[in-house]
């Protein structure tokens, strides 16, 4: 064999050995506040939503995905770190509101410290830096300054004197435009890189471009609903800016994207505001969302039956990225097919808004809910429910068939006491937040 050719084949060994090592990038897509129902790939008859609809049809699709909690500051924190909100003692959006109010210095001091929770704990930015990538934080962020995430460029300052609590700078993203997503990646300087894009869309203001609100006016009678289906497509929109630069970079073969919602959301038709059955509540028009993931030749797009979490999006992330999760972390590699087929369950846990005690998520709690198949139960704790929530929910242990009763309207708890009662004792072995008795 010649020279020649031996140069040759050791170039091209070589060649496939880079490539097969070769980091793929991370797109991580959470829109916020948008109720499991509001696309069109999941049947709505008014909202437009085809570029999120494109990525589903080129994803592994989890349509029964779930959050562990219905409220955004913990939600975002369990997916940036693949850990509970009870494990995290990030259970709610704000601390408790002293005597003296939320200009004092003990209010300040404790939003301080609710941050500093972050600090120590692994995060997807941290653990991908050890294998060389650079992150970029956008949007949402309710834990200071983006560095106190691991993120190594970013948006938001999270300087509560600058107004800095939940994303500040940062959530100009999508509503004023993509670049800072695009400058970072075009400034990486070659490096894997992992975007966490969580655009304050469709949230509240409901202020969509007049061209969309005028659409949308025509398909309602309520302007509330009207300016929420807006804000739907809106997001859309810029999810459609996104996966297209990455076609034009020509990095989408090389790019997982993932797209999540941090709770739901369901418009009122009489004001602005969300109903009572989803955002901050246990019901699945608050914890219910899409899940889908897409990597181009690695992964056959394809709609899933199993339940997924958003717990499972950092394990997932950092299995396909050769990296081992933490022992902490409860969720499954979404792309392990033998993980999947023993999943049988998904369990999560609802907080007051306004922590009662930062240090303890238990006096926090107003729900723990568990999924098993086709069936929920929802369990109460009665003291925050009745003494403490501004929401007053029911106090009485609820059990749904989401096949046959997929907006929980029937409470068959009554009437299935042998589910309740295995249910309940899964639960309490899963999630064992709080004393039977308080039950």
């Amino acid at each position: 064999m010649s020279r020649a050719i031996i140069i040759f084949i050791a170039y091209l060994a070589l060649t496939f050995t880079a490539q097969s090592a070769k980091q793929p990038n991370i797109v991580l897509i959470i829109s916020d506040d948008q109720a499991w129902t509001d696309y069109s790939f999941m049947g709505h008859k008014s909202i437009e939503t085809p570029n999120i609809d494109r990525l589903s049809k080129e994803s592994r699709l989890f349509k029964r995905g779930y959050v562990p909690t219905s409220l955004c500051c913990p939600s975002l924190a369990s997916i940036i770190t693949g850990l509970y909100p009870h494990q995290t003692k990030i259970t709610g959006n704000e601390p408790p509101v002293p005597k003296a109010g939320k200009n004092s210095k003990q209010y300040f001091d404790q939003v301080q410290e609710c941050v500093s929770f972050i600090d120590n704990i692994p995060t997807l930015p941290r653990l991908l830096a050890k294998q060389g990538y650079a992150s970029h934080q956008s949007g949402k962020w309710w834990q200071g300054h983006y560095s106190r995430g691991g993120f190594t460029h970013g948006m938001t300052h999270g300087d509560p004197k600058r107004g800095g609590r939940h994303g500040d700078k940062g959530l100009q993203i999508g509503r004023q435009g993509m670049k800072e997503i695009f400058n970072f990646i075009e400034q990486r300087d070659g490096k894997p890189f992992f975007t966490w894009y969580a655009p304050f869309l469709p949230h509240t203001p409901h202020n969509p471009p007049k061209r969309l609100l005028s659409k949308y006016t025509k398909k309602t009678d309520s302007k509330f609903i009207a300016r929420y289906w807006a804000m739907c497509e809106w997001f859309d929109e810029t999810c459609g800016e996104l996966l297209d630069y990455l076609d034009a970079k020509n990095l989408t073969k090389d790019t997982i994207v993932i797209y999540v919602t941090d709770n739901g959301w369901i418009q009122r038709a009489d004001n602005g505001r969300y109903a009572p059955r989803s955002k901050r509540s246990q019901y699945d028009g608050g914890i219910r969302t899409p899940i889908m993931v897409r990597w181009p030749g690695k992964i056959k797009p394809e709609e899933r039956q199993e339940l997924a979490n958003s717990i499972d999006l950092a394990p997932t992330i950092l299995k396909a990225c050769g990296i081992n999760p933490t022992e902490d972390m409860h969720g499954i590699n979404l792309l392990d097919d033998q993980e999947l087929t023993k999943r049988k369950s998904t369990y999560g846990a609802c907080y007051l808004h306004n922590a009662v005690d930062i240090h303890n998520p238990d006096a926090n709690l107003t729900y723990r809910w568990l999924i098993h198949g086709d069936w929920k139960i929802i369990l109460p704790n009665k003291i925050n429910i009745t003494t403490r929530s501004k929401e007053k929910g029911t106090d009485k242990v609820e059990l749904y068939n989401l096949t046959t009763d997929p907006f929980e309207q029937k409470n068959l708890a009554e009437s299935k006491q042998a589910i309740v009662k295995r249910l309940t004792r899964q639960l309490n072995k899963d999630l064992p937040t709080i004393q039977p008795e308080d039950i």
